[in-house]
């Protein structure tokens, strides 16, 4: 080991480069925004006061560094190295220009960032980053994102006890795309219903035409909710939470109704159906008889004794044409949301950067967007197989946090990548299908 360490140690360490890109792979991402024009996009809609020109260049600038794992708005400085800039197709921000930016959102501000990102989700379908469907599925859910100081803008403790932001995510399914995604004030659900109707709206506009099903946890369920879905002819699969009430209807259910369904093979499973009738509303709110799905479930063999009870988890749906066991089972596919929002936590969403709350709302949708950028540059680039879902930090890791170097090589800038890289042809591939997308004006 020492003639290692000695050859190690007379190896000098300069930062003199001016010609290396830190994150060559951003190329990619560059040339796909760019043809979709989200940098236009975003300056026609968002416009703070006091923030100057170049929205767009800014709301950039927090993209593309989440995307190669920044977290922190000081991130930023990683795009300014040497020839970054050159392969991203826009201006870079200082990262106190951009810290500036976000502070200076209102509300009215976050909303416009976040309605820009159902024109951007319309023009990445069309160019190929969503396949057609007659019926799609959208999951909604809560998450927290914790912090460790009282003084960021709308943290609260929730049920777990721990401080942090709550931001209501909603993803859909197929794609992995966040449809919508709002931060809240505090952790109560209060607002959930507008949420799921600006949700379903968009939805709607995305994929006209299309059948709509919605998924959602627990925290969800109201009769109201139930009364706007029905509205806007939208299935729905959502958990009902334990309370007397469903313990009582659960305990009704005659043993002989319990059907067994697939589970670990330390485990059993069983699924019934009941109903749960809605207590008294006021006149103008009608009568809710809903179908409740329960599923219980308990260990079994050595393992038993650890939870030696049958323990119970119920969701209300309307979807006719599915009996107990599927039912039961497309419900339990809502932890695609809970994939999504990890991911959001995996990534841009692991730190809410400011004080300002409206500030923190603004930096979500960054980091939504960012999100959805990945999993567009993945599926036009046809990284892997369609039918997998996407993990940024995956495609952060193969493809954009490659080093390079811009030179000029008979009068033209090639940007040299390392050889032997081992998803060099997947890279090459993929840049080649981005570049034969229309160029958007």
């Amino acid at each position: 080991m020492s003639s290692v360490s000695g050859g190690l140690d007379r190896i000098e360490a300069v930062f003199d480069e001016g010609i290396l890109v830190a994150d060559a792979g951003l190329l990619l991402v560059g040339s796909l925004v760019g043809r979709l024009g989200l940098g236009g996009l975003i300056d026609d809609t968002v416009v703070p006061r006091q923030a100057g020109r170049g929205s767009g260049a800014k709301v950039l600038t927090a993209v593309f560094s989440m995307l190669v794992g920044g977290s922190f708005i000081s991130d930023a400085d990683r795009l300014r190295t040497a020839s970054t800039g050159s392969v991203l197709g826009f201006a870079v921000a200082a990262p106190s220009a951009l810290g500036t930016f976000l502070r200076s959102f209102a509300w009215g501000h976050v909303r416009r960032l976040g309605r820009a990102r159902e024109p951007a989700l319309g023009r990445a379908r069309e160019a190929g980053a969503a396949p057609g469907a007659d019926r799609i599925t959208v999951g909604v859910g809560s998450t927290m994102a914790e912090v460790h100081s009282g003084a960021k803008g709308g943290a609260a403790y929730g049920h777990s006890g721990r401080l942090g932001c709550h931001p209501l995510v909603a993803s859909r399914d197929d794609t992995g795309e966040i449809v919508h995604a709002r931060m809240r004030r505090g952790s109560s659900q209060r607002g959930h219903v507008r949420f799921v109707a600006e949700t379903v709206n968009r939805a709607r506009r995305l994929a006209p035409g299309a059948g709509l099903a919605l998924r959602a946890d627990a925290g969800f369920f109201s009769w109201d909710l139930i009364d706007k879905l029905k509205a806007h002819d939208t299935r729905f699969l959502i958990a009902v939470a334990s309370n007397p009430k469903i313990d009582r209807v659960i305990a009704a259910i005659d043993d002989r109704d319990w059907t067994p369904t697939g589970y670990t093979d330390d485990g059993e499973a069983q699924v019934a159906e009941t109903e749960l009738t809605s207590a008294r509303r006021p006149k103008d709110k009608p009568a809710h008889t809903a179908r409740l799905v329960v599923r219980r479930t308990r260990l079994v063999g050595p393992q038993a004794d650890l939870f030696p009870h049958w323990r119970h988890h119920t969701s209300d749906t309307d979807a006719e044409t599915l009996d107990t066991k599927a039912a039961d089972a497309a419900y339990r596919s809502h932890a695609r949301v809970e994939l999504a929002a990890g991911d959001l936590k995996a990534g841009g969403l692991a730190h809410s950067p400011s004080a300002s709350f409206t500030a923190n709302a603004a930096w979500l949708a960054c980091a939504a967007l960012a999100h959805n950028i990945a999993r567009w540059t993945a599926r036009i680039g046809q990284v892997h197989d369609p039918r997998k879902l996407t993990v940024a930090a995956t495609t952060a890791r193969r493809l954009l946090t490659v080093p390079g170097r811009l030179v000029n090589r008979s009068s033209r800038p090639t940007l040299r990548l390392p050889a032997q890289w081992p998803r060099a042809d997947t890279f090459t591939t993929a840049l080649q299908h981005t570049r034969n997308l229309p160029q958007r004006c």
